[in-house]
């Protein structure tokens, strides 16, 4: 948690063979200068490893908000609209224009093979793309922050350390969903059909209610120790057990579970538009639809969860047990059959889950693809831990009747939002950089096409390989490497 998005790609693209600016002529010039870096930033950001892009995400993060300024301005001169800051920019195109982007989102993707690129020929998909990305950028620094609490071979996170971690990437979330929104909003009055669902209305509101919901959840996990008592229990390196004994706070159950509840009415709004997702006959990454139910499965045990702490901090343990079964039955585990099956089931099923989890523990290790199941493994031991508590306590001194799962269900409260997502304000070139554009360019700048991050191919004016700088090409001509065979 949260989701492990794949930052998409673009080829490269010149603005000003396709639009003239009245009003500020160097604008095209400029607007494909600082494209290109982008492109650039996310082609070399594709190519890193998984440990390594986690310390590059800034610096896409920059070139994203330096480019966004010069395409909005050059949107909204081509739409007569007025800037944020009220210039007006005029712009005219030229000549239809193609500009081809890699999705991340679009089907599921082949082992070994990329998706298919789609080509654009609209600014307001080449907004979204760019936006798009640039939430994804935040989602993925929100997962940067929050891998250490999750790490079973590092040292064990402290609680002032957890709660900056958690607050940390609560923001970076809600920052997203504010873009993911403002996309929403831009593709709901766009009059140009989606070229595929990563730029559709519905994905990317799906994204918005998803990305607020995480960050609802967010706010519960930075005071519910019990995560944090599981993870120190699994840590190697944590020798805290040997003189202390995990703290385990009383907490305000009952309103955790409201949010927990919230956070699930966000996951199930961003389930129905992904699932209404759909493009021709392209559906959106099945992973991502699996995630999301997960994660409203997730929230949901949780809130469970709390109502039984809360009824359990009152003396009531057997309805604390129902409220833990109530979780279970949302996670999809049969705790029932769990306990009443034979020797042999239940140790497979113990294989099972120990496999599963040293495969998170790996992932989470390698910082990549980690927390794919939106926490239900996690919420898994949490609740399993209590209910072992708590059933050895009803079965010698409380013993009283467990209430029937639906009838606890029946009392579930409403949820209960703490964030609002904020307003997200574009970013719009200064006054000064506005100005310093209504001269002409300098022909001496003129952007030249660089090599597409589509294709890692040479140019065909490149050299030859072993020739030496400003050499001929010995005379090849473009066939003659693929025709030749060499034994």
């Amino acid at each position: 948690m949260p989701f492990p998005f794949v930052i998409p790609t673009t080829s490269s693209f010149s603005f000003s063979p396709s639009f003239e600016c009245d009003s500020h002529p160097s604008l095209p010039l400029n607007a494909s200068t600082s494209r290109g870096i982008a492109r650039d930033a996310l082609k070399r950001h594709k190519r890193m490893d998984a440990s390594s892009q986690a310390g590059n995400l800034s610096t896409v993060r920059r070139a994203l908000n330096d480019y966004l300024p010069y395409l909005i301005a050059v949107d909204a001169g081509l739409n007569d609209r007025s800037l944020p800051s009220g210039q007006i920019v005029r712009v005219r195109p030229k000549a239809p224009f193609t500009i081809k982007w890699r999705p991340t989102l679009s089907g599921d993707i082949v082992p070994g093979r990329e998706r298919s690129r789609v080509k654009i020929s609209s600014l307001e998909h080449e907004t979204c793309f760019m936006l798009s990305a640039l939430g994804f950028s935040y989602v993925q620094e929100a997962r940067t922050v929050l891998q250490p609490l999750y790490a079973t071979s590092h040292e064990f996170v402290g609680a002032q350390e957890r709660t900056t971690a958690i607050s940390t990437a609560t923001k970076l979330l809600l920052t997203s969903a504010s873009i993911f929104k403002y996309a929403a909003a831009r593709a709901e009055r766009a009059l140009v059909t989606a070229p595929c669902v990563d730029v559709a209305e519905t994905t990317v509101g799906a994204l918005a209610s998803l990305a607020h919901a995480e960050a609802t959840l967010l706010a519960v996990l930075k005071d519910d120790p019990y995560p944090a008592a599981v993870a120190q229990d699994r840590n190697k390196s944590d020798k805290e057990w040997m003189f202390k004994s995990p703290e385990i706070p009383k907490v305000r159950a009952h309103l955790y579970a409201r949010l927990c509840l919230a956070a699930s009415e966000h996951a199930s709004r961003a389930l129905s538009l992904a699932k209404a997702s759909v493009v021709g006959s392209s559906k959106l990454d099945s992973g991502l639809i699996k995630y999301i139910e997960d994660f409203r499965r997730t929230s949901r045990a949780k809130a469970c969860r709390f109502l039984g702490i809360d009824a359990e901090l009152g003396g009531q343990t057997a309805e604390g047990i129902g409220w833990l079964e109530a979780g279970l039955q949302e996670l999809g585990v049969d705790i029932k059959d769990f306990r009443k099956g034979s020797s042999a089931s239940r140790f497979r099923k113990g294989l099972r889950k120990e496999w599963s989890e040293l495969m998170e523990d790996r992932r989470v290790e390698k910082e990549k693809a980690w927390g794919a199941d939106a926490g239900r493994l996690e919420e898994t031991r949490v609740i399993e831990l209590l209910d072992e508590k708590w059933n050895k306590f009803n079965d010698t001194m409380n013993t009283k009747a467990i209430p029937s799962v639906n009838s606890l269900l029946a009392k579930i409260p409403s949820g209960r939002e703490i964030h609002s997502i904020p307003e997200y304000q574009p970013p719009s070139p200064d006054g000064h950089a506005l100005e310093a554009m209504r001269g002409p360019p300098d022909p001496n700048d003129e952007f030249v096409h660089d090599m597409s991050s589509d294709d890692d191919m040479r140019s065909p004016s490149a050299p030859s390989v072993g020739a030496f700088p400003e050499m001929p090409d010995y005379g090849r001509s473009p066939t003659s490497a693929s025709s030749n065979t060499y034994f």
